[in-house]
């Protein structure tokens, strides 16, 4: 099974950036490579919603309107890492992170189509 593992989190002031990372054990079966991932937030007492994807190749993204434009995600294969670059982030941000991975290796949005959590990380944006 793949273990994922968030870091970067922390409390930042509006309009401020902050550099999530999440690294993923080795795969029995399947490489990092091979993997679609993805980035999830949970704020307290809503759902959890889709923030960002890639996919394996690392030539395809898609974000959510919410984040589009200030947000980036991207991977590094050879280190088995995902990444989100958050930058101008808003109060409304404030959430736990969670990375995630899916056996599909193309671009998915919802929470069914992933395989494999992390743990999630706390983002806290003051204003």
């Amino acid at each position: 099974q793949v273990h994922l593992v968030e870091s970067g989190g922390g409390l930042v002031q509006a309009g401020g950036s902050l550099r999530l990372s999440c690294a993923a054990s080795a795969a029995s079966g399947r490489t990092f490579s091979n993997y679609g991932m993805g980035w999830f937030r949970q704020a307290p007492g809503k759902e959890r919603e889709f923030v960002a994807a890639i996919n394996w190749s690392a030539d395809s993204t898609y974000y959510a309107d919410s984040v589009k434009g200030r947000f980036t995600i991207s991977r590094d294969n050879a280190k088995n890492t995902l990444y989100l670059q958050m930058n101008s982030l808003k109060p409304e941000d404030t959430a736990v992170y969670y990375c995630a991975a899916t056996t599909f290796p193309g671009i998915r949005t919802r929470q069914y189509n992933f395989d494999y959590w992390g743990q999630g990380t706390q983002v806290t944006v003051s204003s």
